[in-house]
């Protein structure tokens, strides 16, 4: 008999480590290496990224907290002294990005740094840290979709144990966390591979890119799962979400390039190492 996974990593005295710790920490150094490497073409010092990374991962997911408390609300607000146990689980990506591009506006405007660029460098690593985020799901037998058949898993050539752990509680499941993972990995292989070509992208457009590329995923993706946040009247939060982020990034785009003409991504960020930090 096959067994599932065991969501524990490695088991030191009383402390649990689990894989979606671990998934979650190599992650954050995936990112942080992809952006410093990128962050050298484009004049940017590598210790800008490691601090961004110190003041933007905790406080991401103090966002990615505090907005799936917000919109939990009918349940935190009669269980008050859940709202800081986020290690019973609880946090919503969107949250967790929202809170980082503040930080990220912020942290640029006082290193004198041009956000636009920042961005467009840190979009690829942060892409391919949700790619991997969500094996950390997978780990846990969470962000799963509906109940399928075991017949529906075979059919998409799953390898087995990747169906073995889509069976919780006698039931298979929809492999959503999957989903999403593979459809962000096309989006960066194609993003990856146009980056660095000559007159494609202005500043700001490789993370206009991933923005419109994860919305229309996390759109359809967002559909089959069961663990949804909702407003009134059945709508799912993160669909309306990933709808209106469309649409201001289509507009975005279009308004940038007629009115504003930003610099090309590849012109150079035009800094002189060490630039202000006032």
């Amino acid at each position: 008999m096959t067994l599932a996974i065991n969501p524990v990593a490695l088991q030191l005295g009383g402390i649990s480590i689990k894989w979606y710790g671990v998934i979650m920490a190599v992650a954050i150094v995936l990112a942080a290496s992809m952006a410093i490497i990128e962050g050298k073409r484009r004049q940017i010092a590598s210790d800008d990224f490691i601090d961004l990374l110190l003041w933007g991962v905790p406080l991401g997911y103090v966002g990615a907290r505090i907005y799936y408390v917000i919109f939990e609300w009918g349940y935190y607000s009669q269980h008050p002294d859940q709202i800081i146990a986020i290690w019973n689980g609880g946090i919503a990506i969107y949250g967790g990005l929202i809170a980082g591009a503040v930080v990220l506006l912020i942290f640029c405007h006082k290193r004198n740094l041009p956000p636009f660029l920042m961005l467009d460098v840190i979009t690829p690593g942060v892409l391919a840290a949700q790619i991997l985020g969500r094996w950390g799901n997978f780990m846990n037998q969470e962000a799963h979709g509906g109940p399928t058949t075991l017949a529906f898993l075979q059919s998409l050539h799953l390898p087995q144990f990747i169906i073995t752990q889509m069976k919780i509680n006698g039931v298979y499941y929809q492999p959503t966390f999957l989903y999403e993972s593979f459809f962000n990995l096309v989006g960066l292989v194609i993003l990856l591979s146009l980056r660095h070509r000559k007159h494609l992208f202005k500043q700001g457009e490789v993370f206009m890119f991933y923005l419109g590329w994860y919305a229309i995923v996390r759109f359809f993706v967002e559909g089959l799962r069961t663990d949804s946040l909702y407003l009134a009247g059945g709508i799912r939060v993160s669909q309306l979400l990933s709808l209106v982020l469309f649409l201001v990034v289509v507009a975005l785009f279009i308004y940038r390039r007629v009115k504003v003409e930003p610099k090309w991504y590849l012109d150079g960020s035009g800094l002189k190492y060490p630039y202000s930090r006032d």
